[in-house]
């Protein structure tokens, strides 16, 4: 590779010099950061990344090269990469090619060569901004002008951006669970750790009305993951709540989660950095474990709120941080998590949430 240079700057007007890397041109987008060492194919593959460029902690990222079945989208979503060491040469006989011409080919302008180490702890602690990554414009003032005109995080709607336009089905056809999903970016193996489990999915558009999910006969309902601030989102949220009066089994993850709570009237807020990885603890306050999480999110729902809710009980919380990771209903049949159990890649402590669902389907 050559060494062309890139420029990042951040909004506060911090610049760091490095080198090309993907695609030669001009991003823009969030900045944030995930402590994962490994999995890197999949977080730029989760819907949940749009809209954001991730610094990977990671020193090495590209060593094991990119796979097709090592995704949980059709195509890359982040908007940007950051790295100190971003690979070419890879040591993994299943891969299928390499990190920059998978970049390359989804179009997306990288950065190598910066001290991620500094840049971590730059925005852990001045919090989520908004950054612009260029490797063909090295003119500073003209890219913070540029960068001024990006729309903030907080208060965009974008899951409906990368939902599904269309329904679409998996698993056993003939089983008798069923369940109606709303898609606001969810991850491939999200539905699969539905379908293993025996679930017959039918995956809805983002803004499908009730009327449509309940024609499905489902035996319950799930709510996906997603990106962007999901206080807009008043579609979705007239959509649950409508869901909730049917007294049917409903499971929501990440973006769902937030979304769970928003119908609860329980406010959601704009997190000062959010939480990205493989490695977050949490407590199941209900049974005391404890589980080490993968998490991608930069909203959270807000816990005095939540506390003080007479029909909402935290039934998981943040053993670093305090924040609420999941919520229970006391009069019905519905329940949500901050984090992500079907963990591609991560540990797969939590995935029993999968099988309290079905097991709640059931003996519904």
């Amino acid at each position: 590779m050559s060494a062309q240079p890139a420029i990042l700057v951040l909004a506060d007007g911090h610049v760091f010099h490095g080198q090309a890397f993907g695609k030669i041109g001009t991003t823009t987008g969030e900045i944030c950061f995930n402590t994962g060492m490994t999995g890197y194919q999949e977080v730029f593959t989760d819907p949940s990344y749009t809209g954001q460029v991730i610094i990977m902690n990671n020193v090495h990222v590209g060593n094991y090269g990119v796979r097709k079945t090592d995704v949980e989208s059709k195509s890359v979503k982040i908007h940007g990469l950051i790295g100190r060491n971003l690979e070419e040469k890879y040591s993994r006989l299943l891969a299928d090619g390499n990190l920059n011409e998978y970049l390359i080919a989804n179009n997306i302008v990288s950065i190598e060569g910066l001290d991620t180490r500094a840049l971590v702890i730059h925005v852990r602690n001045s919090g989520a901004m908004n950054c612009i990554i260029s490797s063909d414009n090295l003119d500073v003032d003209a890219l913070k002008a540029q960068l001024a005109k990006v729309p903030s995080m907080d208060g965009l709607e974008l899951a409906s951006t990368v939902s599904t336009k269309e329904i679409y089905e998996l698993g056993d056809t003939s089983s008798k669970i069923k369940v109606s999903v709303l898609d606001f970016g969810v991850k491939e193996h999200i539905l699969q750790c539905l379908v293993d489990r025996g679930v017959h999915v039918r995956v809805h558009p983002a803004k499908t009305d009730f009327a449509t999910l309940k024609a499905f006969n489902p035996t319950g309902y799930f709510l996906s993951n997603g990106p962007g601030d999901p206080a807009p989102m008043d579609y979705a949220i007239k959509t649950i709540k409508e869901v909730l009066k049917e007294m049917k089994p409903l499971f929501g993850i990440c973006l769902g989660h937030q979304l769970l709570a928003l119908a609860n009237d329980i406010p959601t807020f704009k997190m000062h950095h959010g939480h990205r990885g493989l490695n977050h603890p949490v407590k199941n306050v209900i049974t005391g474990l404890c589980e080490i999480t993968t998490q991608n999110h930069g909203f959270g729902v807000d816990p005095d709120a939540v506390r003080k809710h007479p029909n909402v009980i935290v039934s998981h919380v943040n053993l670093n941080d305090d924040s609420i990771e999941g919520i229970k209903l006391k009069d019905r049949p519905a329940f949500s998590v901050q984090y992500h159990p079907e963990a591609t890649p991560g540990p797969h402590d939590s995935r029993y949430l999968f099988d309290d669902f079905v097991s709640l389907m059931k003996s519904n």
